[in-house]
């Protein structure tokens, strides 16, 4: 029965956000201040709200990181932040934009993942894609990419766009990564109503070089900086699980971006493939240490493969030699581990 009370609330909802979306495909989206849409979730001052409630300063230094989180749950829907990020050395922090529902569900949680990678200086930031679904820790799904841009210069917009049947993550409205789901994936693809997240933390142990370079407090306070939040979904009522709200097409005048109508466009296809050639470092489906047969998801494009086994021959090569290239594991219980520095 509870089964059936899940199916049907996915059917409703994807049905209303798609008609949702194709509502506001032409229209903007609205930015909303931070405190009708979020809460602190922990950092005490390292948490800081700017111009008129619509810009927030996380910070992370040796007492403690900082996060917030949404004040509903979501099952699918459009979430963006513009970001900038700390500059100088970053080696070993970590900022993170991202939903989970791993409060709830803390053996068969869903999580879908932007994380940034810090650096020694000199070195670029990385940004790190994920997808966990019903607990699926086992299999990493990591992609990981370079940027045509320094994301501590300026603002940079980072979206998620989740739906039942799609996961694309933009920047700057560039789509860099389209995960559909398939039959064979079964619970592995994210289902279950989630909060959106923003954090920033220690992540010394494997952040930069699998932990070779650690977070320095000497260059502290690192901050990250969000603006132009957005939250446009279906609110999910977390006691008794059933659709509180679907928002339809946004009226505000002040807003941010548009909405897909229906997933990538052939224009933007080709743009998600040059970044893809250009900026992609890492990508499990062509891990061969990891994964002696890539999960069934994988579409392995042999131009992928071919310039991944260049860039790495022993990861994306023969597999057979591993240097100890190290990859984080879930963050179900990273939040708590946060909040207790």
């Amino acid at each position: 029965m509870e089964g059936s009370h899940m199916g049907l609330l996915l059917f409703f909802c994807s049905s209303m956000l798609f008609a949702a979306f194709a509502a506001a495909s032409s229209r903007n989206l609205p930015i909303i201040p931070f405190d009708e849409g979020y809460a602190p979730l922990f950092g005490d001052s390292n948490l800081v709200i700017h111009r008129d409630g619509k810009s927030v300063h996380l910070s992370l230094d040796e007492r403690t990181g900082s996060g917030f989180v949404s004040h509903d749950l979501y099952l699918h829907g459009y979430f963006s932040a513009s970001i900038k990020l700390p500059s100088d050395y970053t080696a070993g922090v970590v900022v993170a934009f991202y939903m989970s529902n791993g409060d709830m569900f803390q053996n068969n949680h869903d999580e879908i993942d932007f994380e940034f990678l810090g650096n020694i200086r000199g070195k670029d930031w990385r940004i790190q894609t994920n997808v966990y679904g019903n607990g699926s820790t086992n299999i990493g799904r990591e992609e990981r990419y370079g940027l045509w841009f320094d994301p501590a210069d300026d603002f940079h917009q980072y979206t998620i766009v989740w739906t039942d049947s799609q996961i694309i993550f933009y920047v700057d409205n560039v789509p860099i990564r389209e995960v559909t789901r398939t039959e064979s994936m079964g619970g592995d693809f994210p289902s279950k109503p989630m909060t959106l997240y923003a954090t920033i933390w220690d992540a010394s142990d494997w952040a930069t070089n699998g932990g070779k370079y650690r977070v320095n407090y000497k260059y502290a306070p690192y901050v990250a900086e969000f603006s132009d939040l957005v939250l446009h979904g279906c609110a999910v009522d977390p006691i008794e699980q059933h659709v509180a709200k679907c928002d339809n097409a946004p009226q505000s005048s002040e807003a941010t971006t548009t909405i897909p109508s229906s997933g990538v466009t052939p224009a933007q296809r080709i743009k998600m493939e040059n970044f893809r050639k250009k900026h992609m470092t890492y990508s499990y489906c062509y891990d061969k240490v990891r994964y002696k047969v890539p999960p069934s998801e994988c579409v392995i494009s042999s131009q992928e493969a071919e310039r991944l086994r260049r860039f790495d021959p022993v990861t994306f090569g023969s597999g057979r030699h591993h240097h100890g290239k190290r990859h984080r594991r879930s963050r179900g219980s990273q939040t708590e581990a946060a909040a207790s520095f």
